[in-house]
């Protein structure tokens, strides 16, 4: 494994550490390269790291860049120097901070309804993120604010006052293969990263472990999904021993919350670098209780999922072994009535009438990944977009064999419309809030409608199924002054 080390002021160590951030405070880390510059000893990646906070409000230089990769002796080519560690400034406020100013009324600055609040960070350098991040450079950075205030205790009345620590809990899924009995790579991590179809893995690791035991307490909790890759997708049901489907309420898609809360959902379906919160309520089951997070998505290979099929593959076994050790103040989501999370900016009609149109095709070249046929170029910005404009930048896959979950970095997008085969479909409704992420299925286009504020610099658009992004479906696009 390798691992993002946190350390505190003490200097105790904590293996890739959730990071608890709040807007209005900043946030400054100092990551340092500390891989071996030989590790072919231990396998595959490179010992080069580029860490990109997957999607703070950041300026570009803290962005983690796929071209900004160094080491003490190798740097990328959109850096001036090798070096040890690069400092990311994370100033955690809300996107549209020159239209709306920081002001004594609006103390963070930006625009309140653009908060985040389930973020993560892992490794994006160039041609390595696939085999870096699957060997566990993964991380959650969690944010909060007054209405996500991370306290269900909060007497603010606009907190939601949703489950909080211990019972908030970050969840990260990983696709993993090991080598066979009896082959030369016996239980080692294997992965190969030069092959364009990439390494899908048949295990499934939770926070690092496979098949792991989670035992809570009877009572709420915020449960925070996160697909960390390299390939596969899921579909998660949460089922009883007997295999019967449990209701619980969606929250938050990607790191956004969601206009209203979803109850009564049953599943939860995550591309590469997704993210849905769920609250489940464990209350309702009597101790010694045993359900299980189920996968029920069929994947064969790394272009895309095929179907749904039950019973599914166990992945996380919940034990209700305890009462809560004081009472639940979590505020109920599950009424019958959809209760009001976070307000979105919608476009308005004249808004989206005077939008630009960018078309961004995604397809496969030459046995690689490409973007409007094609390949990337860290150096050249294939679109310039001037600071506080907004464009509808049409995402196409036009082939029938695979699916792109496409990654538009920085910003927040709205989807407009989406079409199946040439005709248009409904956007499901776990869809309809603010993304980074935009699931591109076979045959499929969708219309998103995105801002592009505060920050001029360098970003990048690409699939996040992280082989095809390896294998060059990338695209850098510039904020310009």
């Amino acid at each position: 494994m390798w691992n993002y080390t946190g350390r505190t002021e003490s200097d105790d160590e904590h293996p890739n550490p959730t990071i608890i951030a709040r807007y209005g405070r900043p946030v400054i880390v100092r990551l340092y390269n500390e891989i071996e510059k030989d590790h072919t000893h231990t396998g595959f990646g490179s010992p080069e790291i580029s860490m990109h906070l997957h999607n703070l409000h950041t300026p570009s230089e803290s962005d983690g860049f796929p071209g900004d990769y160094f080491s003490a002796t190798k740097y990328g080519p959109t850096l001036s120097a090798p070096g040890t560690f690069k400092d990311h400034f994370y100033p955690n406020v809300y996107a549209g901070y020159d239209e709306f100013p920081k002001s004594p009324a609006n103390p963070v600055g930006g625009d309140r309804r653009e908060a985040l609040g389930t973020l993560w960070y892992h490794d994006h350098t160039l041609d390595f993120t696939a085999p870096n991040a699957s060997r566990g450079i993964a991380a959650f950075y969690l944010i909060y604010d007054e209405i996500d205030s991370g306290n269900e205790h909060d007497t603010n009345p606009k907190a939601l006052r949703l489950p909080s620590h211990p019972y908030d809990y970050p969840l990260v899924f990983q696709d993993k293969r090991f080598g066979g009995v009896g082959t030369a790579n016996e239980g080692i991590h294997i992965f190969d990263q030069f092959d364009p179809e990439g390494t899908l893995g048949d295990k499934i690791t939770v926070n690092g472990k496979i098949e792991p035991v989670l035992k809570v307490a009877r009572r709420k909790y915020r449960l925070r999904l996160l697909n960390a890759g390299p390939g596969r997708f899921y579909q998660f049901h949460l089922v009883n021993g007997s295999n019967v489907q449990q209701r619980f309420t969606y929250i938050a898609n990607d790191g956004n919350l969601l206009p209203r809360s979803l109850i009564n959902r049953t599943n939860v379906r995550l591309g590469v670098a997704e993210r849905g919160d769920i609250i489940v309520d464990f209350s309702q089951y009597p101790l010694g209780t045993q359900l299980y997070l189920v996968n029920r998505l069929v994947q064969n290979d790394t272009r895309g999922p095929k179907k749904v099929q039950a019973p599914g593959t166990r992945v996380l076994k919940f034990i209700i072994d305890r009462e809560p050790s004081e009472p639940d103040v979590s505020r109920p989501v599950d009424s019958q009535v959809q209760i009001p999370l976070r307000p979105i900016r919608r476009p308005t009609s004249v808004e989206i009438a005077a939008a630009p149109v960018r078309r961004w095709v995604f397809a496969r070249r030459n046995g690689m990944w490409s973007i409007n046929d094609r390949f990337v170029n860290v150096n050249a910005s294939r679109a310039n977009i001037a600071n506080g404009n907004s464009e509808i930048w049409e995402l196409d896959n036009p082939s029938g064999g695979w699916s792109h979950p496409v990654h538009i970095h920085f910003e927040e997008g709205i989807i407009l419309n989406k079409f199946v085969d040439g005709i248009q479909v409904p956007i499901p409704v776990h869809e309809r809030g603010r993304k980074d992420v935009y699931v591109l299925g076979p045959n499929t286009r969708l219309r998103v409608f995105l801002r592009f504020r505060d920050f001029p610099g360098k970003y990048v658009m690409h699939c996040h199924n992280m082989i095809h992004e390896d294998h060059a479906m990338m695209v850098r696009w510039d904020i310009v002054e």
